[in-house]
């Protein structure tokens, strides 16, 4: 990665009032770059999303996108300068239908109703219905549409498949790899599904008690399995 990355963090403390969840973490996303990240229950990855988004308590260190600082901008400011941002939670609006949901995010560029539709064909159909009335797997694929819709630089995605059934996981998959690849759109994925996460980003940054234990090729990971299982427990590195 040349000159300034697209998202920096760099010695980055934050959590929640006075108590602090994530220590020292530096990470930098380039353009186009697809970065998961893993690690148990509680180890602060949604936290390190949130710190992004500007939904935490700052305690140190620097926030840059394209260089410039973000760290003392509002949530909404930093959704202007790039970020796009799918909680755990999904947070659509449910008592407004698909196309309000994703009007309501709408901001100029590439990324318009008729382009979300193609990606996620079954919203096309949904269109109407409103949010309240769509299944699991059909609120996470709004939940991405209305974040593309904001036409961000960077996606931060909390948890996509939880909850979810294989083949709706396997769909969201194809999805996410589409705008990996053809859309070239930096995501950074938080995953609790391991095989997942190692399997859409070259690049897989590991957490532990609030910090990064590993940053590197994820193929390293997958190939080491007795390696991975250490880093981030038996249990969850199981696929």
């Amino acid at each position: 990665m040349s000159g300034a990355p697209l998202l920096g963090l760099a010695r980055v403390s934050a959590g929640y009032g006075e108590t602090v969840v994530i220590e020292d973490i530096d990470l930098g996303v380039g353009e186009g770059e697809s970065v998961s990240v893993i690690g148990r229950n509680g180890v602060g990855k949604t936290t390190l999303l949130a710190t992004v988004m500007g939904h935490t308590t700052m305690h140190g260190g620097a926030i840059a996108i394209g260089g410039v600082p973000i760290a003392a901008a509002e949530s909404h400011r930093r959704a202007r300068a790039g970020l796009g941002y799918v909680p755990q939670e999904r947070e659509i609006f449910p008592s407004l239908t698909v196309v309000e949901n994703l009007a309501v995010a709408a901001r100029p560029g590439r990324w318009t109703r008729a382009r979300v539709f193609d990606l996620f064909p079954q919203l096309r159909a949904r269109a109407s219905n409103r949010g309240s009335q769509l299944s699991g797997g059909e609120q996470q694929m709004l939940a991405i549409a209305r974040a593309l819709m904001g036409n961000p630089r960077i996606l931060l995605m909390d948890e996509p498949s939880e909850g979810l059934a294989p083949v709706v996981v396997e769909e969201l998959v194809r999805a996410i790899m589409r705008l990996r690849d053809e859309e070239r759109l930096a995501i950074v994925l938080v995953e609790q599904n391991t095989r997942v996460a190692l399997d859409l980003s070259p690049r897989t940054v590991v957490m532990d008690r609030g910090r990064v234990v590993y940053d590197g090729p994820s193929a390293a990971l997958r190939d080491d399995p007795k390696r991975l299982g250490t880093l981030i427990g038996l249990d969850s590195a199981a696929v």
